[in-house]
């Protein structure tokens, strides 16, 4: 399936470029006082495009080098994109108020959320602060689950052969361990492992990424027509509505005979949607599409960040034994709790690293100038309003005067780092201008305090119960426009240890 991608951006393109050329004409901000990566004119700056639909990521480097710390921009089908990449622009972004950067407008703009999943979604965000904060403070309690659910996950999805090598797909086999962890505090047991539920979903998150992409890549003026078709949640809301359809209403009975604060009230996602969803979206309809949102999010950046960190653990096997020592010591002394993923101090740098040297997207912090004033830079760069902006997190993350031999993998950069300076400054959920994995500042990531204890958890039991090696040799990443997506096909082998 993603293979076919890059094939289906160029096709769109093609078919699109000269409408988008007379159509630039009278829809873009001028932007003639930024320079440009590649031809800038109306026409030529296609040859960019074309570029960065095959490869956003080089794209972005080469004006990174090319500009240094200044501001520059890149085409992308039907619009320019300023990019930044020093701390101090990128402090800039961070500082501004929604109403002078909008965060939703870009976020909308980046996946088409309004065709994809539905008006409502785009424009009522209220699932966001649901996992911004009642998931996170979920986790101390919950951690129990999320443990039972990762042992339980990888025992059904890889054949157990004690002292055997088992081959599996990697980001399949990720991907369906997350969808069950996740949804252990979404839906609860039993239906977090109900084999239809889980395929539903990591096919949702795998369309909404691929048509969202493509029907961002195309001009605006096309999208009203071409939207509606291209969203997967008609057909995939008819799949889940049998599933969630019972349980929610079950539920909502439930709370209105017993009372929410009955001891035993479930302690998940779909007990805090009822908490905090608005009066006209009280009904099951609404909570669906927000637990297939919520599902997006949680499955396609997790699983690709703890893929990338499976092929770096198999292709260094050096880093096992030492990881494997420092589970075994604090899990000693701390059981396998929140405050024991909080103290592993190795799995916290291997998987920040991982996510560092191979990144899931080459851009962060998108933003859409929505002052009509515009917006201007402590540089003086001025933006009109209508101008797309956002920061170059790949190329931060490989920038030699902030990390030495950045091309390189460092799985204990960060733990190194942590001995040295305040213990907490270099940890995963930390985000700074020099670490952009999750965003900086008001808007990153709200799920990344979740994600991170998903990730340790789940590195932390493989290295304690399994040898792992690379099936051939190490895979890249493929990028699609600024988007990384490991290696689908790419096979890793474990071995299940006596423990």
């Amino acid at each position: 399936m993603f293979e076919d991608t890059p094939y289906l951006y160029l096709a769109g393109a093609g078919i699109c470029i000269l409408l988008t050329n007379l159509w630039l004409d009278y829809t873009t901000p001028n932007l003639k006082s930024i320079p440009a990566v590649g031809p800038s004119g109306h026409l030529t700056s296609f040859l960019g495009v074309y570029r960065y639909l095959k490869n956003g990521q080089a794209v972005i480097q080469e004006g990174v080098e090319k500009y240094k710390s200044a501001i520059f921009r890149i085409p992308m089908v039907d619009k320019w994109a300023v990019i930044v990449s020093d701390s101090k622009s990128i402090d800039d972004i961070r500082q501004a108020r929604d109403e002078d950067l909008s965060f939703y407008d870009a976020t909308n703009d980046g996946l088409q959320i309004e065709y994809i999943l539905g008006r409502d979604v785009a424009d009522n965000h209220y699932h966001i602060e649901v996992v911004r904060s009642a998931l996170t403070r979920s986790l101390v309690a919950r951690f129990g689950d999320i443990r039972d659910e990762i042992v339980a996950a990888f025992n059904d999805n890889i054949p157990s052969k004690p002292g055997e090598w088992v081959s599996v797909s990697a980001l399949e086999t990720v991907m369906q361990v997350v969808c069950r962890t996740s949804n252990r505090l979404f839906v609860s047991l039993p239906l977090c492992r109900d084999p239809d539920y889980c395929d539903l979903n990591i096919t949702f998150t795998m369309d909404v990424f691929i048509r969202g992409t493509l029907l961002s890549s195309m001009p605006a003026f096309i999208r009203p027509l071409i939207g509606p078709l291209m969203s997967p949640m008609p057909s995939t809301f008819k799949r889940t509505e049998k599933h969630l359809q019972p349980l929610l209403v079950q539920r909502i009975e439930e709370d209105e005979t017993l009372g929410k604060d009955r001891p035993d009230r479930p302690n998940d996602l779909i007990s805090w949607l009822i908490d905090a969803a608005p009066e006209n979206e009280r009904n099951p309809s609404s909570y669906i599409k927000r637990i297939l949102a919520v599902n997006y999010a949680a499955i396609h950046t997790s699983s690709n960040s703890f893929t990338q960190a499976l092929f770096q653990l198999a292709a260094h096997p050096e880093y096992l034994l030492p990881l494997r020592e420092e589970v075994e010591v604090i899990i000693s002394e701390e059981r396998w709790t929140k405050a024991a993923m909080g103290k592993m101090l190795k799995i916290d740098s291997f998987i920040r690293e991982s996510i560092r040297y191979e990144g899931v997207v080459a851009l962060v912090m998108t933003r859409r100038v929505a002052k009509p004033a515009g917006f201007t830079f402590s540089d003086g760069t001025h933006l009109p309003q209508g101008t797309f902006l956002a920061c170059a997190a790949w190329s931060v993350h490989h920038e030699a005067n902030i990390y030495p031999n950045p091309m390189e993998f460092d799985g204990f950069r960060f733990s190194n780092m942590r001995e040295d300076e305040a213990a907490t400054k270099h940890q995963i959920v930390n985000t700074t201008t020099e670490h952009l994995a999750f965003g900086h500042g008001r808007h990153a990531c709200p799920g990344r305090f979740f994600a991170a204890n998903e990730l340790k958890a789940m590195l932390a039991h493989v290295v304690l119960n399994y040898d792992v090696r690379l099936e051939g040799d190490l895979p890249g990443n493929r990028w699609f426009g600024y988007a990384a997506v490991p290696n689908k096909d790419a096979r890793v082998m474990f071995r299940k240890r006596k423990v």
